[in-house]
């Protein structure tokens, strides 16, 4: 089948799955979709006797959402024939997906992607509703040894978990599909196949009606993942003795700028307890990590995340060895950290930021919002008592409350950041209080006081449209600067995302994932080749222009002395790389950059006296490199150890059990060997 024909196909699909699904009968449900415990959309699916499905979906978050109709056509083992998805995707760039198979071979067309395959598969789709997970499970129950070949690529299989009885008498099947990502998907269906919820502390979907039964489904999900983490972890552990050296290494001083002199570093207890020259005796009877050349650097921080359980080994596998949230589910992130903290899960030390939000149809999906400063108090001291060590105020926060927000935050010993409030701008918020604005597109939008909604999309699309014209040698851009510096204010860009959004084209990978596309799930690499933001005709090389005048604003702010914190508020682990390595296409120099991404993002939190550095004294949070990043950020990417709190992980078999292919291989000595060899890997 030609690409050519394939497109004649794709044209006619909805006419004929319309004149199809017109002559069934139906039989519809209907499905509650809610983000952080938030009604926020439904999906309406209707099966019909001709083996023809019909979906309606949306929902909408702060402005987005996807809203789309999806219809397919099953073969009799429940495998599409035909899908046709059309309407809008999250960011409301305009979807049109079809799939066409015969007994010549399939055929399929997305905003990413056109291809032809002669071989059978089920097609998973780009932009598909949550029902698809159900026709797959089902069609997997189906299949010889319930596993199918997937379309474009890929294989799944079906695991059954457990079948639960309902109060109604009706009968639910946990089941996980594997294959799909770098974890299984775990979703629950009824005894026809069909889907009843699928669940997770961020996205819900379950049948209407049975909303409460959301906590219990979550929670049984939870025993699972629990269950796999444990194992993950004892697998990607390397067995150490409570003494070791790391030697032969290129240590970096992030305090000073440079290469130490030293080339060991002696870890006892979790702690750095010496670093030693070349020339000198190596303490008897401790283990020797023979580096072989590579770099050692402080564990990295990414001060923008929210976390679930599996940031924590793709952080980790990545070198960062600690992170910020900054807005997640309070129980769940609490789950999160008590995993990590008793190592049954591996992940990083977790710093948390509590979110806090206005009310209205742009509000963010948290149950702390406020209408008035006696509400804004309880969410403080709330978070306060509860361990926090910074709030973040976001988009629909009334603006009269901000000062007073700011003020009681402080006095409570918390740090105070966020989005720039709609009718504010960033030089007002930090008169009234920040210590630290999120996100570079913030700081444009001061300079269009025009733009007085800005807790919409149009707070990405209006910086797009204009970014490429911010002066940085103006006196309004140098005054807002001055006012950053004076009042020690620090700035989270999350310019990568940015460029994800301003600069990919479709079909092409996201530049967070640019360099690590080829090792990544198909599944995960396929949605990578989404298109960000809808570009106008004629626009793309503005909205282009717009995102490298980004980093003219964060090197500006840089030579200004002006805090930087690296963030992604993206994929975990390797959109840190990107943000660092877009921090150097600044002109930031490397070594700056290694700073800011260690030694100033634990002095801004307060704990520069604990972690950050490789100094005596200092938790060993510790990662080698094969490569010299401190001359070339792009080596960043090619971590090969990395140890938290002198605990050390193979970041290769990390990897592996996540289903990435390999970026670096790290070897380990068996249990009783007096050395351990650390193998230099080729990286992406």
């Amino acid at each position: 089948m030609s690409l050519v024909t394939a497109g004649r196909q794709s044209a006619c699909l909805f006419a004929l799955l319309a004149c199809g699904i017109t002559q069934a009968s139906e039989s519809e449900r209907r499905y509650s979709i809610l983000l952080v415990g938030n009604p926020a959309g439904e999906q309406r699916s209707t099966y019909h006797d001709d083996g023809s499905v019909h979906i309606e979906y949306s929902f909408t978050d702060r402005g987005r959402g996807p809203d789309l109709t999806a219809r397919y056509r099953l073969d009799k083992a429940g495998v599409p024939v035909t899908v046709a998805i059309e309407g809008t995707d999250y960011m409301a760039a305009t979807v049109n997906e079809t799939f066409a198979a015969d007994e010549s071979g399939a055929s399929w067309k997305s905003t990413a992607d056109l291809g032809e395959s002669d071989r059978a598969g089920f097609y998973v789709s780009l932009d598909g509703p949550p029902e698809e997970s159900a026709l797959l499970a089902r069609a997997l129950q189906a299949a010889p040894g319930q596993q199918l070949d997937l379309l474009p690529s890929g294989r799944a299989h079906l695991e059954t978990v457990e079948s639960i009885e309902l109060d109604d008498g009706r009968s639910i099947r946990h089941v996980e599909i594997h294959g799909l990502g770098f974890e299984p998907e775990p979703l629950w269906i009824d005894a026809d196949g069909r889907l009843f919820a699928l669940v997770s502390s961020w996205f819900s979907v379950i049948e209407a009606g049975h909303e409460d039964l959301l906590d219990r489904l979550g929670a049984r999900q939870e025993d699972r993942q629990a269950q796999r983490f444990a194992a993950m972890t004892g697998a990607a552990r390397i067995p150490l003795p409570d003494r070791l050296v790391i030697d032969n290494a290129r240590i970096v001083n992030v305090r000073a700028g440079r290469i130490r002199n030293e080339n060991a570093v002696v870890v006892e207890g979790g702690r750095i307890t010496q670093l030693l020259p070349p020339d000198a005796p190596r303490p008897d009877g401790a283990r020797r990590i023979d580096a072989g050349g590579q770099t050692l650097l402080p564990g990295l921080w990414d001060m923008h995340t929210h976390l679930s359980l599996m940031d924590g080994p793709l952080n980790m596998a990545n070198g960062v060895t600690t992170v910020r949230d900054l807005a997640n589910d309070h129980d769940e992130l609490l789950r999160i950290i008590d995993l990590f903290e008793t190592g049954r899960a591996v992940g990083p030390a977790v710093l948390r930021a509590g979110i806090i939000d206005g009310d209205g149809e742009f509000a963010g999906p948290t149950p702390a919002r406020i209408s008035d400063a006696a509400g804004a108090a309880r969410w403080i001291d709330f978070y306060a008592d509860e361990g926090y060590q910074q709030i973040k105020i976001y988009s629909s926060v009334p603006v009269p409350l901000v000062a007073d927000m700011a003020a009681r935050a402080r006095e409570r010993g918390l740090r105070v950041s966020g989005h720039i409030p709609a009718g504010m701008w960033a030089e007002d918020a930090v008169r009234a209080g920040y210590d630290e604005i999120q996100h570079i597109n913030m700081v444009f939008l001061n300079f269009y006081k025009d733009v007085t909604e800005t807790r919409n999309p149009d707070r990405f699309i209006k910086v797009a449209e204009r970014g490429a014209d911010l002066d940085v040698d103006s006196e309004e851009f140098r005054d807002f600067v001055a006012l950053l510096r004076a009042n020690d204010v620090a700035v989270d860009p999350t310019v990568a995302i940015f460029f994800d959004m301003f600069t990919q084209v479709p079909g092409e990978p996201k530049l967070t994932q640019a360099a690590i596309h080829a090792s990544l799930p198909s599944q995960v690499a396929r949605q990578s080749l989404k298109g960000g933001l809808a570009v106008p005709p004629g626009e793309r090389e503005r909205y282009a222009a717009s995102a490298r005048r980004m980093l003219d604003v964060i090197a500006a702010l840089h030579a200004a002395d002006v805090q930087l914190l690296a963030g992604t508020d993206a994929l975990a682990g390797f959109a840190l790389h990107s943000e660092m390595n877009l921090y150097a296409d600044a002109g930031i120099p490397p070594m700056d950059v290694l700073g800011i991404a260690t030694l100033e993002s634990a002095r801004v939190m307060g704990a520069d006296n604990e972690v950050g550095a490789v100094e005596p004294g200092l938790r060993a949070d510790l990662i080698l490199v094969d490569g010299r990043p401190d001359k070339d950020m792009s080596q960043i990417r090619r971590v090969t150890w990395v140890m938290r709190d002198g605990v050390a992980y193979d970041p290769a078999v990390l990897r592996e059990l996540i289903s990435i292919a390999p970026l670096a291989s790290v070897s380990h000595a068996p249990d009783g060997a007096d050395e351990l060899v650390v193998m230099t890997g080729t990286g992406p």
